[in-house]
């Protein structure tokens, strides 16, 4: 079993500092209605972030091996919670907005769609729990 490792260390208030194995840190911290200084992002936010990151590196490398010409490219996450205690997602849309030049709409589709059924542990591990809706827009440049 693979095993990954991150240290999460309270700085102050409601301040943490996130240090993961390879190196990284990221700051997080609280609104200030609820006792934190907005020093760093919510830990809901990161949730999202790196679904976005996860499902992102599969559809760009899939789409780099399908030779497909990117020129930017963005993973926009929106997740709704539930309103009571623990506030959990309850439903996250991932829009996939793609830009480049002759891209393959069939090809687009397959990327993300193998990201979300095969390749993302993330989309995997949350869709046990979440509605995911994934959707992909393409923009000629």
């Amino acid at each position: 079993m693979d095993r990954i490792q991150a240290t999460v260390s309270w700085q102050e208030g409601m301040a943490f500092k996130g240090q993961t194995e390879s190196g990284h840190s990221v700051q997080m911290d609280a609104a200030p209605e609820v006792g934190g200084a907005n020093r760093g992002a919510r830990p809901m936010e990161l949730l999202l972030t790196a679904l976005g990151g996860c499902t992102g590196m599969d559809v760009i490398s899939i789409l780099r091996k399908m030779r497909q010409q990117i020129t930017s490219y963005e993973v926009r996450v929106a997740g709704s919670r539930a309103g009571d205690h623990p506030r959990v997602f309850q439903e996250i849309t991932v829009e996939h907005v793609v830009r480049g030049r002759d891209l393959a709409e069939d090809m687009v589709a397959r990327a993300v769609k193998l990201s979300e059924t095969r390749y993302c542990p993330i989309s995997a591990m949350l869709g046990k729990s979440v509605r995911l809706v994934h959707t992909y827009r393409i923009e000629e440049t």
